[in-house]
């Protein structure tokens, strides 16, 4: 089936759904099925429309349908030395680009780097009302009013069904080190957001049982003197550590309690909170296996001016995301009406409302 079909056979359906009035649930690779709320609807599946469009190194931009393997895109990033800066996890082995943008997720690198959302250029879209929508462009200055293209990241498929999302990439780092220390949660909160403001080639800071991990990234020079400004050994790269973190397959990930995703300032001190702690983003992304109250675990949080997700595990027909404050709920809701009147895409895999 042509590319051309694809996208007509998708219209179609959108289009018939939003006539019954009928929910669609989005799916393309699948990996993320058990993140968000439980998914509910007919399944839209977009796997299909895949494939690179576009993509020239020297301008540092990439062009690719929805349904490309992530894997696909980022080989053919890694064989002209470059990369998607903020380190995407894929949670298995058929992770789509569009998944990925939709959900929002960003890696150990998001920080220093930018999250997901940064470096979408544009899109194109299907709305509610099976009209195909283009916004952005391919280039970083193409911004104008709202940036509709950059509102699908982190939407969940919520907004409409992304086709083709284009994006700015980056050069891999010439010479990359991570170093380890045995330290205190609270040292290594102190060093990693201490850090964030030194001009020291830092993209990426944990505290993963009682050691801090820091990796330096940047030119052969940079890196060396870096090196000697801050504590600890050398970490074999055979060891594959910060992919294991950004994909979860650290040994810290097992646990059967409820994962939690906790976002705070990255100086915030260590929570009053009982559970097993990972700390990642220099401090700001904490995720915590706790059986603990959800009212509890975010009253604590919110006091701390963060917000708290149920990544993993616990009720997903509950509240799985922070709830949201009256103004950005009618923010939300309004979105929602503009770009899915009938209220078909993913209906409650954000909230139950949306």
């Amino acid at each position: 089936m042509t590319e051309d079909n694809i996208g007509a056979r998708l219209q179609d359906q959108v289009r018939q759904e939003a006539q019954e009035k009928r929910g669609l649930n989005i799916v393309s690779g699948g990996s993320k099925t058990m993140l968000g709320r439980r998914p509910a609807g007919d399944v839209l599946a977009v796997s299909g429309h895949r494939g690179i469009v576009d993509y020239d190194p020297r301008e540092l931009v990439l062009s690719a349908r929805a349904g490309t393997p992530l894997a696909e895109i980022e080989q053919t990033l890694a064989d002209n030395n470059q990369m998607l800066a903020f380190e995407p996890p894929h949670f298995g082995d058929h992770a789509t680009l569009g998944g990925t943008i939709a959900c929002g997720l960003s890696g150990p690198r998001r920080p220093y780097a930018g999250a997901a959302r940064d470096f979408v250029l544009g899109c194109r879209l299907l709305n509610g009302k099976a009209e195909i929508l283009r916004f952005g462009g391919q280039v970083m200055k193409n911004v104008a009013g709202y940036d509709i293209s950059r509102l699908m990241a982190g939407a969940w498929g919520t907004l409409g069904v992304l086709l083709e999302v284009s994006l700015k990439v980056l050069p891999r780092p010439a010479a990359v080190t991570t170093l380890y220390h045995e330290c205190s949660a609270a040292d290594a909160i102190t060093l990693m957001s201490g850090l964030l403001g030194k001009a020291l080639p830092v993209d990426a800071a944990c505290y993963y049982k009682g050691q801090c991990y820091l990796r330096l990234a940047g030119s052969e020079r940079s890196v060396h003197e870096a090196r000697r400004k801050l504590p600890g050994d050398a970490l074999s790269p055979r060891s594959h550590f910060w992919q294991r973190l950004g994909e979860q397959q650290l040994s810290f990930f097992n646990g059967d309690k409820p994962l939690w995703r906790i976002v705070v300032k990255p100086d915030t001190p260590p929570l009053a909170l009982g559970g097993e702690w990972l700390f990642d983003w220099g401090g700001a992304q904490r995720w915590l296996f706790s059986d603990n109250d959800a009212q509890q675990i975010r009253g604590v949080v919110q006091q701390h001016g963060g917000h708290a997700t149920m990544f993993r595990g616990g009720d997903r027909d509950g509240e799985v995301f922070q709830p949201l404050a009256e103004p950005l709920r009618l923010l939300h809701q309004r979105l929602k009406t503009s770009f899915d009147p009938q209220g078909i895409f993913n209906p409650g895999r954000m909230y139950a409302e949306l």
